[in-house]
C-alpha cells in the first residue's frame, strides 16, 4: 500500500471513530464495515427515525457531512441525535467537525447534541481553539488511515463494538 498522505474525504463518522478507536477508524476507512450487523447501530437508527418527526432530517452537505437536522433562529443550530452519552467526547468532536466544516464555508452555527432516551441535550459553542484542534485532528486522520492498521487496544467498550470479533477473535 502506498503510504503517502493524499487528500481524503474526512467525514463526521471518521472524526467520531478517531476518538473511539484508531483501529475502527482504519477498518471503516478501508471499507471493512461491520455496522450492519450491530444491534447498537440498529437501535441508533430506530431512535433517529422515530424522534423529532416534525423536522427535516438527514441534511447532506457537499456529499461530505450528514447533519441530523437544523433549526433556524437568531443563530443556526446544527443538531446531532445520539443514543447515549457513553461516547460523549467522540460525539462532541463529531459535531464540532460539522461546525468547523460550515465555518470554513462562511456559515456560523452552534451545535446541539440530542440524547432523546435521556431527555437531555447539550449545546456546543465552538471556539477558535476547538477549530485549531480540529485542524490538527484532520491532519492526523489521513496519517492513521494511510498507515498500517493500528493494533487494537482492548477496552470495556470493545465488547459491544461491531468489529470485536475482527480485532479479538475468540479471546473473550
Amino acid at each position: 500500500m502506498d503510504n503517502r498522505i493524499t487528500p481524503m474525504t474526512i467525514t463526521g463518522v471518521k472524526v467520531n471513530y478517531y476518538f473511539i478507536c484508531k483501529t475502527k477508524l482504519w477498518l471503516f476507512s478501508h471499507n471493512i464495515q461491520m455496522e450492519r450487523e450491530s444491534e447498537d447501530v440498529s437501535m441508533g437508527k430506530l431512535i433517529h427515525e422515530s424522534r423529532y418527526s416534525r423536522v427535516k432530517k438527514d441534511i447532506i452537505i457537499d456529499n461530505v457531512i450528514s447533519i441530523d437536522f437544523l433549526k433556524k433562529g437568531d443563530i443556526l443550530e446544527v443538531h446531532d441525535i445520539k443514543k447515549s452519552k457513553k461516547m460523549e467526547e467522540a460525539h462532541r468532536w463529531q459535531l464540532l467537525y460539522y461546525l468547523y466544516y460550515l465555518h470554513e464555508r462562511g456559515v456560523e452555527a452552534v451545535g446541539v447534541l440530542n440524547y432523546p432516551l435521556l431527555n437531555k441535550k447539550e449545546v456546543i459553542e465552538p471556539s477558535e481553539d476547538d477549530f485549531k484542534e480540529m485542524e490538527r485532528i484532520m491532519d492526523e486522520i489521513p496519517r492513521i488511515v494511510y498507515g498500517n492498521v493500528p493494533a487494537p487496544v482492548k477496552r470495556r467498550l470493545c465488547r459491544k463494538c461491531s468489529y470485536y470479533e475482527f480485532c479479538f477473535g475468540d479471546e473473550g
